[in-house]
């Protein structure tokens, strides 16, 4: 479903990615592991069309469809998700208001309100969440497990095709990370597929992977099964990165 073809990326002219490949196919959730400045959220904005990644060569092909050639708007249109790491607050903008807008974007069609409550009232379930939630403004005064909570209610109500959460799991205690596990696992099935990033293998716990990889410097340098993420936990990226070398 989603093929990255020698990727290149940089920011304000400094090279951040440098020539990466990667393929994710449908029913499958990999997990893209590294340290602090690998340049792993920088693959994600890049893919997700970020203006300020500057894309210097290679291709990223959802479905044969080259993302790089569209717009943000329109690579969500094409099946393209984007959890972020630091939601932003939308002051005076409410929930619902805000998914069922987001929903008909997708769809490219009205959809009724009863018909939106229903099946907002359907995934909030599935998320263990209060109904008031959807009465609230984006993300304002959100805690982080709320904000990841509504991020997870966003994708499972987009259905997306291929699903990129970049480091979803920052600053969540336990509970959060079970329901983001739960979606994800939810979801699970050959129309859709993952890419977990992460620095630590927490998340893992609720999420299996089937395919771990290690990115350090730009590129990706070991690839492996879920007990990779059991490796990385056990010794460091300084031995994988040793082990490379």
């Amino acid at each position: 479903m989603l093929t990255i073809k020698d990727l290149r990326v940089s920011v304000d002219g400094k090279p951040i990615v440098k020539g990466l490949d990667l393929e994710i196919k449908g029913g499958e959730i990999h997990a893209l592991m590294g340290p602090n400045g690998s340049g792993k959220t920088t693959l994600s904005k890049a893919i997700a069309g970020h203006p300020r990644y500057t894309i210097d060569g290679g291709e990223v092909l959802l479905n044969g469809v080259n993302l790089l050639e569209l717009s943000p708007d329109e690579r969500a249109r094409a099946g393209l998700f984007l959890a972020f790491q630091y939601p932003v607050e939308v002051p005076g903008v409410t929930v619902a208001n805000f998914l069922r807008t987001a929903l008909q974007a997708i769809r490219g069609e009205e959809i009724g309100v009863w018909e939106f409550q229903e099946l907002l009232a359907e995934k909030m379930k599935l998320l263990e969440m209060d109904e008031s939630f959807a009465t609230r403004y984006l993300n304002e005064g959100f805690s982080g497990g709320e904000k990841k909570r509504n991020e997870m209610l966003q994708m499972a109500l987009l259905q997306p095709k291929i699903a990129i959460l970049d480091e979803t799991d920052s600053g969540l205690d336990v509970d959060a990370l079970k329901v983001v596990g739960k979606t994800v696992n939810a979801m699970r099935g050959e129309n859709f597929g993952a890419l977990i990033i992460t620095h630590y293998n927490r998340i893992l716990k609720h999420i299996r992977p089937d395919v771990v990889h290690i990115m350090a410097d730009g590129r990706i340098i070991r690839t492996g099964g879920p007990e990779l993420a059991d490796l990385v936990e056990e010794k460091g990226y300084d031995w994988i990165r040793s082990q490379v070398a």
